[in-house]
């Protein structure tokens, strides 16, 4: 993979430089902060070689790339700065969000940065443990001690990255964010706690605390900074504010965090962790259901952000039992992925797919690809992921398993979680149950299955009734092993190669082999005969399945999904099954010219049940039911 043309094709398709905020990644995605996401090319970013899926969620445009994100995040940061800074889009664009998508915003803008120090961090702890279980490594030597100073430094010190990352995202100078959260942390404060209740502020009563590892106070101070840092410029000459802004700024803040905001957020952290608690004791098999269930529909949306400070609040006072529910969403993800496996033989490409998806979420428990292409694009599988998720969320949410340090759900991790027996019986269960039922009940839809399974009967019947002149085009599709398949020509107009075409995603031949044609009159046929798989709501483009499993793609025009379905008409539906030559969409060509557009239509093949070769017809010009592709194994 080239990282600096997938980089410089993503910035370019999110609207350019010029409409980019911010920039941060996590451990999959690029989450950008756009000034107007409207003009993202979304669909065709979708579409990008590399590219698994695009969500918006918490005021954030977010690009899913996987394992390469940040590679691919380092080459776009090459002579360029977006920095981390990253105010809602709606704020630029004058829309409204709610507070809660304001607030999921923030906590995730603030920890995204931070993940992936986090996460190196408690799998080194983990390391440790086994070591010391082992019996390899004392727990008093001195290499254990290094060693463990590098794993609890970013917890302990969280205080201070934090207000960093805070006011990067708040825009206030986040290295006077960082130096309030030190400052609850300097030995000199620390010190103070000997002193028990004797400890005064301008002889103002001052509640000593341990700010280690906390999350909240920094979070209501910062919040609190932010605001101040804006009015203090506001009111002071701008050729003193290089000094007097930060001092007055720290003066303030940090006796206001000592005295009003740690403590009082130390107290709203307690009561929620203890009501999380509580309510996990009241019915942990219920809390089970509900977390390990459905936390991977919480992940698309972006939900499990509220879940991070409460964690990280658990996992100072000993464990949090949120996230050992949760992994066994993870668990279930990897199962089904197992499970499409071991169930798509005959398809190399899905089966390459699940199963390198299957070896990085047990590694790295990093599960983004299956989410979002396999378990989103082969629906059928939803309700397996929840199932196998809420048996071994219920299992650890009823034995009481705690996750003891923050860590990306992977079998390495495994010693983190306490009883560990417990919690690697339910993560095996999630992963076993959704193989399983993967396995017996299949991933893809009853409609194109039942669809397919009509066709092949009525092919079989035309077959056996109709005079030779009468039979269908493509007798080899109804065969299991494909010899020859040929696709014909949906349009009449101009045939021209795809390198051609002013979109990379069809010019580089990332979406597939095939042609495209300049349409002449305004109406799509079937190229073969199959199902409709899918149909975009925009009726500009259209996607079939022949009986031998070819998926084939139409797509009407270059980013005519702006259009809205303005000049487009579609005469299918999904689930229609069709013959070669029946009609499928009617276009208007001179109103979308009108419109600014191109109208040449790519006509791509874009999965096949084998590895097959693609040749193109040489005709200049093509008629519609024209042999277009032929495809030979």
């Amino acid at each position: 993979m080239d990282h600096k043309k997938m980089g410089d094709d993503i910035v370019r398709l999110v609207g350019g430089e010029a409409n980019i905020n911010g920039l941060v990644h996590c451990a999959t995605r690029l989450r950008f902060d756009l000034k107007d996401s409207k003009k993202a090319e979304r669909e065709t970013l979708e579409k990008h070689d590399g590219i698994i899926t695009v969500v918006e969620s918490g005021g954030q445009f977010q690009v899913v790339i996987g394992s390469n994100v940040a590679h691919v995040y380092a080459e776009i940061m090459k002579n360029r700065d977006f920095g981390g800074d990253s105010s809602s889009s709606a704020e630029s664009t004058g829309e409204k969000t709610s507070v809660l998508s304001k607030v999921f915003e923030i906590i995730s803008g603030s920890f995204s940065p931070l993940i992936p120090a986090m996460a190196g961090s408690g799998m080194l702890k983990a390391l440790l443990t086994v070591l010391t279980m082992l019996g390899w490594m004392s727990d008093t030597s001195d290499t254990y001690l290094i060693l463990s100073a590098a794993g609890n430094a970013v917890f302990y010190f969280l205080p201070i990255f934090l207000g960093i990352t805070l006011g990067m995202k708040l825009k206030a100078n986040p290295y006077v964010a960082g130096v309030i959260g030190a400052a609850l942390m300097e030995p000199n404060f620390t010190g103070l706690m000997d002193k028990g209740s004797d400890v005064s502020f301008l002889g103002i009563p001052v509640v000593m605390m341990n700010y280690s590892a906390s999350v909240f106070p920094i979070f209501i101070s910062i919040s609190i900074y932010a605001v101040l840092d804006k009015l203090l410029k506001k009111i002071i000459l701008k050729d003193l504010q290089l000094f007097l802004v930060p001092m007055i700024a720290l003066m303030i803040m940090v006796p206001l965090s000592a005295m009003a905001f740690g403590p009082f957020g130390t107290t709203v952290g307690d009561w929620i962790s203890s009501g999380v608690t509580w309510l996990i004791g009241v019915s942990g098999i219920l809390s089970g259901v509900v977390l390990g269930g459905f936390m991977t529909f919480m992940v698309v949306f972006g939900l499990h952000w509220g879940f991070t400070p409460i964690t990280i609040q658990n996992i100072g006072v000993g464990g949090d039992p949120i996230e050992a529910m949760a992994a066994a969403a993870v668990f279930a993800q990897i199962g089904v992925a197992f499970g499409i496996f071991l169930k798509a033989k005959k398809n190399k490409t899905l089966r390459t797919l699940a199963g390198s998806t299957s070896l990085t979420g047990l590694l790295a428990g990093v599960t983004e690809p299956i989410v979002y292409g396999l378990i989103l694009r082969y629906k059928r599988v939803i309700p397996i992921v929840v199932i196998a998720g809420a048996i071994g969320g219920a299992i650890n949410g009823h034995f009481g398993v705690k996750m003891t340090a923050y860590v990306f759900h992977n079998i390495f991790a495994i010693p983190v979680y306490t009883p560990t027996v417990v919690y690697v019986i339910a993560i095996a269960c999630s992963f076993a149950v959704a193989a399983i039922l993967t396995v017996m009940f299949g991933y893809e839809s009853k409609t194109k299955d039942t669809a397919s399974s009509e066709k092949n009967e009525s092919v079989s019947n035309t077959l056996t009734e109709s005079t030779p002149e009468e039979l269908p085009v493509v007798p080899e599709a109804k065969t299991t092993e494909i010899k020859k398949e040929q696709i014909y020509s949906p349009l009449t107009g101009k045939a021209v190669a795809l390198s051609t075409i002013n979109d990379p995603a069809f010019s580089t031949g990332a979406m597939g082999k095939g042609l495209a044609i300049v349409p002449e009159i305004g109406e799509v046929v079937a190229p073969v005969d199959g199902v409709v798989t899918s149909l975009f709501p925009t009726g500009h483009a259209i996607g079939l399945t022949t009986n031998a499993g070819t998926e084939i793609l139409i797509h009407i025009g270059i980013n005519t999904v702006a259009l809205k379905g303005k000049h487009f008409n579609p005469v299918v539906q999904e689930g229609d099954i069709v013959r070669q030559g029946d009609l499928l969409i009617q276009f208007e060509i001179d109103k979308i010219k009108e419109a600014g557009y191109e109208t040449v239509t790519p006509v791509i093949v874009t999965l096949t049940q084998q590895e097959v070769d693609v040749f193109e017809t040489t005709q200049e010009h093509v008629q519609k039911n024209d042999v277009l592709l032929t495809l030979v194994v």
